[in-house]
């Protein structure tokens, strides 16, 4: 398919997060774009607010009429349902219609491509690498799965020579890349709705790891066993991260690399995974070339990721966190990095679990995570393109954790709940709709201040 053929490009669930960053690059390179989704949301008022046209009923004739077969590239997640009128509308009139992953592999085919892999850290990753190849003035588009603050977007540049992508495993869809350098942040278990087994994704990723031949230029940690370059923090590996203390609520650490050693880094992203991450992402760019100063300089400036440990608040007194944590490992991450930053502190963690089949897969493991916090309050699961399943509710979960403080709320009772405690520390934690209370939640908190 020739890209420069395509004057229109259709989004149907165009407010996704890796779909919006498609839509604002197409946009970006003068295309004209539009698209679906079934909700409002803060990503597609933002693309309404940049001239995206969207719209929120499944109706064909709020496609615009002059968008045909010939010019018209479609976009699908794979979220849309079999009977979406619109999906159908475009099949039958022989329209291009391509999920977005395959849309990935076409734009990076003929670009030299950075693909970060995981079934976490591939975020902050690749926007962390995304920052230092743009801060250094290469030529790069990245394409984050999260909000960078540094840009308030989810896409980074419009180069046409180098691209940073996210390797998603969902759906296998990362096989559709063509990566010149990679990394692999971790392999745990998740979408098993999906793949049904751990040992299917781990065969997974080995395929995408042998889409780098020469595996100088595939990056790993030391507790993947797959053939690779090791980085590791306080442990013995080719790119080392040590001497690490926190400065201000900083990380600064030094690194030894291949040919030589870097003093006094400065990181401002709390938490161990996230001095793994920037390792990474040091990794790959020191590889591809990247001067040291430009690195240093670039990790130093960096400022996150909106829904990533997040501050919503940060006063004396009350520290509001936001984050998009939604498997047990990540939730220990956050809990890793609360109590390294605020020891002694009352944390109230609100959690809402994404899909029914991932609370049921890993019910022990996020009862585990959850109970390490002072308090708990759990709303109810969002199903996303999920249909409930027989006894796997949130109350189900609230059940298995060894809390004494733990608490069902709904969305209505949840504001009033949270100012009713005690705690310090407040976390919100999950991959829902959440997010989209986090305005409201910050604004009763500071009127209560």
């Amino acid at each position: 398919m020739n890209l420069n053929q395509i004057h229109n490009v259709y989004f149907i669930g165009i407010g996704g997060i890796g779909m919006s960053a498609l839509a604002r690059y197409f946009k970006a390179i003068g295309k004209e774009v539009s698209g679906y989704d079934k909700t409002p949301s803060i990503l597609t008022n933002e693309l309404i607010e940049s001239g995206i046209a969207i719209h929120f009923e499944d109706n064909i004739t709020l496609i615009p009429s002059h968008f045909n077969p010939s010019n018209t590239l479609v976009i699908i997640t794979p979220a849309v349902p079999k009977a979406h009128l619109e999906w159908n509308y475009f099949l039958q009139n022989d329209f291009q219609v391509k999920k977005r992953a395959e849309v990935l592999g076409i734009i990076t085919k003929d670009t030299f491509c950075f693909a970060v892999a995981g079934t976490h850290g591939k975020t902050t990753t690749s926007s962390i690498l995304g920052h230092i190849l743009y801060e250094s003035g290469a030529d790069v588009t990245a394409f984050i799965g999260g909000i960078v603050e540094n840009y308030n977007s989810n896409l980074i540049g419009t180069g046409k020579t180098i691209t940073v992508v996210e390797a998603d495993e969902f759906d296998r869809s990362f096989l559709h890349l063509h990566p010149n350098i990679a990394c692999i942040t971790s392999m745990d278990a998740d979408h098993l709705d999906i793949y049904g087994t751990s040992e299917a994704i781990e065969a997974s990723f080995i395929e995408f790891a042998d889409k780098i031949t020469d595996k100088n230029n595939l990056f790993i940690t030391n507790e993947l066993s797959i053939e690779g370059v090791v980085c590791a923090v306080n442990q013995e590996a080719t790119f080392k991260a040590f001497n690490v203390r926190i400065q201000e609520a900083s990380y600064v650490f030094d690194v030894q690399t291949p040919d030589e050693i870097i003093k006094d880094l400065h990181f401002g992203l709390p938490g161990k995974h996230n001095l793994m991450n920037a390792l990474m992402a040091l990794a790959m760019a020191k590889t591809f070339g990247t001067p040291t100063e430009a690195i240093a300089k670039a990790l130093m400036s960096f400022r996150g990721i909106r829904r990533r440990f997040s501050y919503q608040i940060k006063t004396p007194h009350l520290v509001y966190i936001d984050d998009y944590a939604h498997h047990p490992t990540e939730i220990n991450a956050v809990h890793q990095a609360v109590r390294e930053l605020y020891p002694n502190q009352k944390v109230v963690a609100i959690f809402q679990p994404h899909l029914f089949s991932r609370t049921k897969d890993f019910a022990d493991d996020f009862a585990k995570s959850l109970s390490q916090f002072d308090q708990v309050l759990l709303l109810d699961i969002y199903p996303a393109r999920e249909l409930p399943m027989e006894g796997i509710t949130s109350q189900w979960l609230l059940d298995k954790m060894t809390n004494e403080n733990k608490k069902l709320v709904t969305k209505k009772d949840l504001i009033p709940t949270i100012l009713a405690t005690d705690a310090t520390i407040i976390v919100t934690i999950g991959a829902g709709d959440l997010g989209e209370m986090v305005p409201t939640i910050k604004k009763a908190l500071y009127e209560r201040i």
